[in-house]
């Protein structure tokens, strides 16, 4: 490793990592650059010296839509190129002037997001939602099993980590009341999701099966969904999440391309019963990645997205299935990840029992999720997702 760069022990940014965001200072405008360890390696300054076989230009530009356009066998290659250039004990064309510490570093949203979708793929998190809101020995609805199910999302309320978040205001109708009001949330929620970024168009009308789904996959995100749960709850009949969901979502700066991840690649649940044939889909196509959320200071929850009933590729196959396109930088969420037991629960409608041992966010409140796969050299992690509540507009 050239001797400039330190990854310290602990760091989800090793050289097994390398992941992509966008970062500015006051002397570089907004740009491309790949977390290592404390620092950030500026590609875009890296790039002016002709030493990427693309037009290095697309580094240059505020969003990295332009660079993952050009398609996964050219970023690859350059990531590929960047890690052996890192690994390089002299001849290396890193030099110190292509490093910032992330410390002094603003990191903006990687991507510009035409559109979001946010899926309910996690099994433990739509059950234990079932039992608390409708007969518990029904908790799935009849599609559950035989779809991944999701909705269109709002692509311009999602923030990038650090960007504090307004308690919302909206209709609800309180429990000691038979008219609805219009205050501030009351169950102001977090929910534990991870996304991913398309990464390659897609033509109108045509689908895109699961054998080819992991070809538009360009790289994944932490995703924290606010919710609140009252104004959902009001409003969701017929037509499902609308403000009680659209009013903020956060995601983590730097995007870990998949080709970073797959050393982690696991089996998922079983599914019974059987699905479709367009929906099937054999083999490791889950992730063990280890996730947490922390309100304040105190964990609140333990989970892993190896629990995903419906994976990536069987959720972007039946996106896509009615003939919808899909666009580069569209982002599709997870749904909450939830696990088998009370402290691996991804949101705390699960963890207070709707409010029943417990309380929902209140102003002031910090969340913050972390999420990361392996250890030392050959940790990949994804920084976190941090988002602290203000209190709501007068």
């Amino acid at each position: 490793m050239i001797k400039l760069l330190t990854i310290p022990p602990d760091s989800d940014f090793t050289l097994a990592n390398l992941p992509f965001g966008i970062f500015s200072t006051p002397d570089r405008p907004r740009r491309a650059g790949i977390a290592v360890g404390d620092d950030i390696l500026d590609l875009a300054m890296l790039g002016e010296s002709g030493i990427f076989d693309f037009d290095a230009a697309v580094l240059n530009r505020p969003v990295l839509n332009d660079f993952i356009t050009l398609g996964k066998s050219v970023t690859s290659r350059a990531r590929s190129q960047v890690q052996g250039w890192l690994e390089k004990e002299q001849g290396s064309p890193v030099q110190a002037r292509h490093l910032v510490p992330m410390a002094e570093a603003t990191l903006h949203l990687p991507v510009q997001i035409g559109d979001y979708t946010d899926f309910y793929s996690s099994i433990e998190h739509a059950t234990n939602v079932g039992r608390m809101f409708r007969d518990p020995e029904k908790a799935l609805l009849p599609n559950w099993r035989h779809l991944p199910v999701g909705y269109h999302g709002r692509a311009s309320s999602i923030v990038v980590s650090g960007t504090p978040v307004r308690r919302p205001v909206g209709q609800l109708m309180p429990s000691d009341s038979n008219h609805p009001v219009f205050e501030p949330t009351r169950r102001l929620d977090f929910e534990l999701e991870m996304a991913f970024v398309v990464g390659k168009d897609s033509e109108l009308g045509r689908p895109i099966s699961v054998g080819e789904a992991e070809e538009y996959i360009f790289g994944m995100l932490l995703f924290n969904d606010w919710s609140a749960r009252d104004i959902q709850r009001w409003e969701y009949v017929p037509l499902g999440p609308f403000l009680g969901k659209s009013f903020a979502s956060s995601v983590s700066p730097w995007i870990v391309p998949l080709e970073a991840l797959a050393p982690f690649r696991v089996a998922g649940p079983e599914q019974t019963p059987g699905v479709l044939p367009y929906l099937q889909s054999g083999g490791a196509n889950n992730y063990d990645i280890d996730l947490q959320v922390r309100v304040n200071e105190t964990t609140v929850c333990r989970s892993n997205f190896r629990y995903m009933y419906w994976n990536m590729q069987q959720q972007l196959a039946h996106h896509t299935s009615n003939g919808c396109n899909v666009r580069v930088g569209d982002l599709m969420a997870s749904g909450t990840i939830s696990g088998q037991t009370p402290d691996s629960y991804g949101s705390l409608l699960e963890l207070t029992e709707n409010g029943t041992r417990g309380s929902f966010l209140r102003d002031g409140d910090t969340v913050t999720m972390t999420g990361h796969s392996g250890s030392g050299s050959s940790r990949v992690g994804f920084g976190s997702v941090v988002g602290r509540i203000l209190p709501a507009r007068n």
